[in-house]
């Protein structure tokens, strides 16, 4: 029996899918130009985003890794073979100006797996944001995503 599937191409701003037994899938479109499909199962919770409405701008995160995926390094095509350093660098520099790097980490160990606007990551129980709670064995595996630049 297939499992319920949630699309979640049309969603603006950043989020991380917790990866957690629901019997739900999550799938954005992802890789840049390759417009991969990649899901996984989990919970999809929006993240760092806000708006001014003072000035009617969108605040993201999402803005940042969006300019840097379609950038000089990656040619404008983002990426889909997996990430580097010099990528988890980058991507780490925009989590802390977020202040999000107490909650999520880039997991070095699945960097092969991370592309554009799916990059593999550990959650962590981050007393101060407390979004998540009750989740047992910390971190939790996820992928942070965000709308793929294609």
């Amino acid at each position: 029996m297939n499992k319920p599937l949630i699309k979640i191409w049309d969603t603006v701003g950043l989020g991380i899918i917790i990866e957690f037994s629901t019997g739900v899938i999550i799938s954005n479109q992802t890789g840049g130009t390759a417009c991969l499909h990649s899901k996984t199962e989990g919970i999809y919770l929006p993240l760092g985003n806000d708006y001014n409405q003072e000035t009617k701008e969108f605040l993201s995160p999402e803005i940042e890794l969006t300019t840097y995926f379609q950038g000089e390094k990656h040619k404008g095509n983002g990426v889909i073979k997996g990430i580097d350093l010099e990528d988890v660098t980058m991507i780490n520099s925009i989590i802390h100006s977020s202040g999000l790097q107490n909650l999520i980490e880039i997991d070095i160990n699945r960097l092969a797996e991370s592309h554009e606007a799916w990059i593999r990551i550990k959650i962590n129980q981050d007393e101060k944001i407390q979004l998540i709670k009750g989740f047992n064995n910390y971190p939790l595996n996820g992928v942070l995503t965000w709308s793929n630049s294609d």
